[in-house]
C-alpha cells in the first residue's frame, strides 16, 4: 500500500515538472521572477563606513588669549597686532596674556610730552610741579590753567597717577589740541610724541626734553611703562617687536642748528689775533658740536693775500686769513651758506679759494658757485633717514655779487625758480629748508616786501624759512605749513656796541624724526664783546622772548 502511496507522490511531482511553470504555481503558488531571484545587473556594493583617522582622537589646542587694557597709549593700540592663532579677548578674565599700563613686568615704554603754544616764555618745570597741578595745587607756572589733553592720554595718566582733581584737566579732542591752546594761551597740555608738531613748544620736565639727543627717557616722568602679565614666554611671544621698544627711536632723530650772520673780520678778527682764533666759541662750541648738522652763513670770503684786520667799523671790504678756518673746524661746521653780500669782495679768485678750501673738508655749501647753474643747486642731505634740502638766495644783489652764467657768485633771488625747485625736491621726498640773505634792517618786525617774499617759499613746500641776513634779531611766525624765522641776528661779529639788539641773537635748533619736522627749540645768545657771544641767563632770556614774541604779534 505505501509502495503505491510513494508512486503516486512521484508521479504527482514529475507531472507538474513537466507542466512548466504552471505545475509549479500549483504547488507553490506563484513563480517568482528571476528579477527576485538574481540581484540587479551592475548594482555596486553598499557602501562602507571610513576609519577614524588618528587626529580625530587629538584634542585642538586652544588659541592664546590676549586682553589690552583700553587705558593703554592709542598709539600703541594701534601699531600693535597680535601674533599669527592668537585671540584677543574682550575682558581679562580667562586671559592667559595681559597688557597693562604699569612697570612690574615691562615691555615697552611709551613716551609722551609735556607741550605749551610756540610763543611761551617758561622753558619748563618741574616733576613735583606737574604732580601738584593734577592734584590741583598751587606752584607751577601755569597755575589755575587747566592740562589739555585728549581723551586716551587722560585715560593713560590717570591709570599711572590716579584720578586728577576736577578742574585741573580739560579734553580736547586730538586734531584741536593746538588751536585750543593757542586760543586760550597760556596753555599747556600733554600730548604722545607723535604729536608733537611745529607749533608746539615742547617745555622741560626736571630739565629733560625728548626732543633732546642726550634724552634720558628713564629720569623722564612722561615715560609710560607697559608691562605684560603672564608666563614669560608667551609675553615675550605676544609683544614681538614692542618687547623693550618705545615709541621714540633715536636712530630717527636729526637736529640742525641754524645760525645768523658770520663774519671773522674787523673787530672780531682783531679780537681773534688777539685771543685765539677759537676765542668766539668759547661758550658756545659744544652747543654747536652736539648738533647733528651744524649750519653757518659765512659771509666772508677767505683770501690768499688778505691784509691784517682793521677794526675801524667804517671799512666794509671784507676777507678772511685762511686760519680763521679752524673756528669753523673747531664747531663742527656741516653746511655752509654762501649767501652772503661779501663773496666777491676780494674777487672772484679769492671766491674761488674759499670754496676750495671747503671742498678739501668735505663740507657741502650753497648759494653761491662758479656760475648761476651751480650757485642756485640745493643740496641734498640724508641723516638717520630724514632728507632734507637747502637752497638759498642774495635778495639784495649790493656790490655786483650775483652769478652769472659765466661769473662766479651767489644766487640771485628768483622766485620762479626757487618755487619750482622747493615743489621738486618735496616731490622727491626731501623737507625743504631756504635760507635769504636778505635786506637788513634793524628791528624786530619783518617789512611788507619781506613778510611778501618769505611767504612766497612758504607756500611753495619749504618747512623752514630762515634770514640769515639780521644783524638785530627778527620775529617768527607759521605759514603756509612752515617755520618762518625773519632773522636770527649775529652769530660771529662785531656789532657789539652798535646798539643794544646787535648783541642779542638766536640760534635756531630745528628737529626732524622719520621723515617729519617736529619744531624748532630757541636758544638764546649775547655778545660780552666783539667777538664773543654766550648764552643769556634766565632772566635775560624771558624778557627777550617777551619782546620778540610780543613783536610777532603774539
Amino acid at each position: 500500500m505505501g509502495s503505491f502511496l510513494l508512486l503516486g507522490v512521484c508521479l504527482s511531482a514529475c507531472a507538474g515538472f513537466l507542466a512548466g511553470e504552471e505545475g509549479i504555481k500549483s504547488i507553490f503558488g506563484a513563480a517568482p521572477t528571476a528579477a527576485e531571484i538574481l540581484p540587479p545587473a551592475n548594482t555596486p556594493f553598499p557602501p562602507i563606513a571610513p576609519s577614524p583617522s588618528p587626529s580625530d582622537f587629538i584634542t585642538p589646542t586652544p588659541t592664546p588669549l590676549l586682553w589690552m587694557s583700553p587705558s593703554l597709549p592709542s598709539p600703541f593700540l594701534l601699531s600693535y597686532s597680535p601674533p599669527a592663532g592668537w585671540t584677543l579677548a574682550g575682558t581679562p578674565e580667562g586671559a592667559e596674556v595681559q597688557f597693562r599700563i604699569g612697570s612690574e613686568h615691562p615691555i615697552s615704554t611709551w613716551l609722551y610730552a609735556l607741550v605749551a603754544p610756540f610763543p611761551t616764555v617758561p622753558d619748563g618745570l618741574t616733576s613735583t610741579d606737574l604732580q601738584r597741578a593734577w592734584s590741583g595745587q598751587e606752584g607751577s607756572p601755569f597755575s589755575g590753567r587747566p592740562l589739555l589733553m585728549d581723551p586716551n592720554t587722560l585715560e593713560v595718566f590717570s591709570t599711572l597717577w590716579g584720578i586728577p582733581t576736577p578742574g585741573t584737566t580739560r579734553v580736547v579732542p586730538a586734531g584741536e589740541l593746538a588751536d585750543a591752546a593757542w586760543s586760550d594761551r597760556p596753555a599747556w597740555g600733554i600730548v604722545p610724541w607723535e604729536e608733537i608738531s611745529p607749533r608746539w613748544k615742547v617745555l622741560e620736565l626736571d630739565g629733560q626734553s625728548p626732543l633732546r639727543k642726550e634724552f634720558d627717557a628713564a629720569a623722564y616722568p612722561l615715560a609710560v611703562p607697559i608691562s605684560c602679565l603672564g608666563e614669560p614666554g608667551l609675553c615675550e611671544q605676544a609683544a614681538g617687536s614692542f618687547m623693550a621698544g618705545t615709541n621714540r627711536d633715536p636712530s630717527k632723530l636729526t637736529t640742525l642748528v641754524l645760525t645768523g650772520v658770520t663774519a671773522l673780520v674787523r673787530a672780531t678778527a682783531t679780537m681773534m689775533e688777539r685771543l685765539g682764533v677759537l676765542y668766539p666759541a668759547q661758550d658756545i662750541g659744544p652747543l654747536l658740536q652736539a648738533a647733528d648738522l651744524t649750519h653757518i652763513s659765512n659771509e666772508i670770503p677767505f683770501a690768499r693775500n688778505c691784509p691784517p684786520p682793521d677794526p675801524n667799523p667804517e671799512n666794509f671790504r671784507f676777507c678772511s686769513d685762511a686760519r680763521y678756518i679752524d673756528l669753523l673746524e673747531f664747531i663742527g661746521v656741516d653746511i655752509i651758506e654762501m649767501t652772503g653780500n661779501h663773496v666777491r669782495d676780494f674777487g672772484t679768485d679769492a671766491l674761488l679759494y674759499t670754496m676750495e678750501l671747503y671742498r678739501q673738508r668735505g663740507w657741502p655749501f650753497y648759494a653761491s658757485g662758479e656760475n648761476l647753474a651751480s650757485a642756485r643747486a640745493p643740496i641734498l642731505l640724508e641723516h638717520n633717514g630724514n632728507r632734507l634740502a637747502f637752497i638759498g638766495c642774495n635778495k639784495p644783489g649790493y656790490g655786483g655779487e650775483w652769478a652769472t652764467d659765466t661769473v662766479p657768485g651767489a644766487a640771485p633771488c628768483d622766485f620762479g625758480y626757487l618755487q619750482g625747485e622747493i615743489r621738486r625736491v618735496r616731490s622727491e621726498g626731501y623737507l625743504p629748508v631756504m635760507t635769504f640773505q636778505y635786506i637788513e634792517y634793524y628791528q624786530y618786525e619783518p617789512t611788507t616786501e619781506q613778510i611778501h617774499d618769505f611767504h612766497i617759499i612758504a607756500n611753495a613746500g619749504a618747512v623752514i624759512v630762515s634770514g640769515s641776513q639780521a644783524h638785530h634779531p627778527q620775529t617768527f611766525e607759521f605759514a603756509g605749513g612752515a617755520f618762518i624765522h625773519y632773522g636770527l641776528g649775529n652769530l660771529f661779529f662785531d656789532q657789539y656796541g652798535l646798539q643794544k639788539e646787535t648783541a642779542l641773537a638766536f640760534i635756531d635748533r630745528h628737529i626732524f624724526y622719520a621723515g617729519r619736522y617736529l619744531g624748532a627749540e630757541l636758544i638764546t645768545i649775547r655778545f660780552v664783546d666783539s667777538a664773543r657771544p654766550r648764552f643769556m641767563t634766565p632772566e635775560e632770556r624771558a624778557d627777550f622772548l617777551a619782546t620778540v614774541f610780543s613783536a610777532s604779534g603774539w
